[in-house]
């Protein structure tokens, strides 16, 4: 690795390191700095699990247990210097362990582990959330064979790549990430890249498990719950539109738990959502940039008191720190398969729409000429 001088047009060997030289461990360093931030494997990843070792029968322990976006287990193992002789073997055996997870125990695994790590946080929110607001009773979890494995270390022996290359021929999802550690004077970097199988390859398996999943799933179900949420936001957005407001006049229904509308700041949208537990009107801050997002928040949130005054009321404040959204909102109990209930619901929610906005269209004005003068992030 090269560190680029644009100066002297030029590059600079970083020096390669060993973690054990600097002091790493496996265990509290390479794993913690993973398990804080999972993106450095290339793909959005929910840590549910670390070091557990609740297995029924055994105390081995894996390092970190995850899900994907196809609500896949992903059993991540790490390794510093060299990978070991035994590392698919040890992987192989969490991953039979993992087959067995109902989407209950699953559930109650990453409750555990956020009560620890994030007390008050809710599994079942967290899980839809990442799963792109997804109803929680929709998504489906760790089903049939389709457990995915990840090992991590500086170095694989050839024993290890040549088991991980006939396991991928024997259709069982794996990859290998080489992480290394270079430094330049004082200061470390890590870099950690997919070595096994190519990007290339990985695409291809990932389409196809998408296709399994989408194949076993009850597509029956599927179509008469998304029929009925159409049913109900082709019921609201006529409501929406008798008001003074026009947010929605250019919104079509949609079969999704949430439909938005545009602020005037990109990436910024006024959102209804209703599912089987509640309804709500929010401001959604989703810019793809947690520092843009936390920006737009924080200089919102200095407002609060006039917001929320001129909203008529309390307004629930989610910064949500370690996910990729923030949000400004007023829920109420609500199912929206309930057909005797989208009369109430509906009034509730247009309503807390239509203050909604009113409320905080000026502030979010000055706040977007804040974020088109704003310097950008490196």
């Amino acid at each position: 690795m090269y560190k680029i001088n644009k100066s002297s047009n030029s590059i600079q060997r970083l020096e390669q390191k060993s973690f054990s030289s600097q002091g790493f461990r496996e265990r509290d360093h390479l794993q913690e700095w993973i398990a804080k931030q999972p993106g450095v494997l290339e793909e959005d990843f929910l840590i549910i699990q670390k070091e557990y070792s609740g297995f029924y029968g055994t105390q081995e322990r894996l390092d970190l247990l995850a899900l994907d976006k196809q609500g896949a287990l992903v059993i991540i193992e790490n390794k510093l210097d060299d990978s070991g002789r035994d590392v698919t073997w040890q992987a192989l055996k969490y991953a039979s362990y993992c087959s067995r997870l109902s989407k209950a125990h699953i559930t109650k695994m990453y409750q555990q582990y956020l009560d620890v790590t994030e007390p008050g946080a809710n599994a079942e929110e967290r899980i839809s959330d990442f799963m792109d607001g997804q109803e929680f009773e929709e998504i489906v979890l760790n089903k049939g064979v389709t457990q995915r494995i990840i090992l991590i270390a500086a170095k694989f022996r050839k024993e290890v790549t040549s088991t991980v290359l006939w396991l991928m021929n024997s259709k069982v999802r794996i990859q290998c990430f080489r992480a290394k550690l270079f430094s330049m004077g004082e200061e470390l970097f890590l870099n950690v890249e997919q070595i096994i199988p190519i990007p290339d390859a990985e695409d291809y398996m990932i389409g196809m498990a998408e296709k399994a999943q989408d194949d076993i799933e009850s597509q029956d179900k599927r179509k008469i719950r998304q029929g009925i949420r159409k049913e109900f936001w082709s019921k609201l957005i006529p409501a929406m539109n008798a008001t003074s407001s026009k947010l929605y006049q250019n919104i079509n229904p949609r079969t999704s738990t949430s439909i938005g509308a545009a602020s005037g700041v990109s990436h910024v949208r006024f959102r209804f959502t209703a599912n089987t537990k509640h309804c709500q009107a929010e401001l959604c801050i989703k810019r793809g940039d947690k520092s843009e997002n936390e920006f737009v928040f924080d200089k919102l949130a200095e407002s609060k008191s006039i917001i929320e005054g001129k909203f008529g009321g309390s307004l629930e404040w989610v910064r949500l720190d370690e996910e990729d959204a923030c949000r400004i909102k007023s829920k109420s109990d609500g199912n929206i398969f309930d057909r005797d209930q989208w009369d109430a619901m509906i009034e509730f929610m247009t309503d807390a729409m239509c203050r909604l906005e009113t409320a905080i269209k000026d502030p979010l004005k000055d706040v977007g000429r804040q974020v088109k003068n704003r310097a950008p992030t490196v």
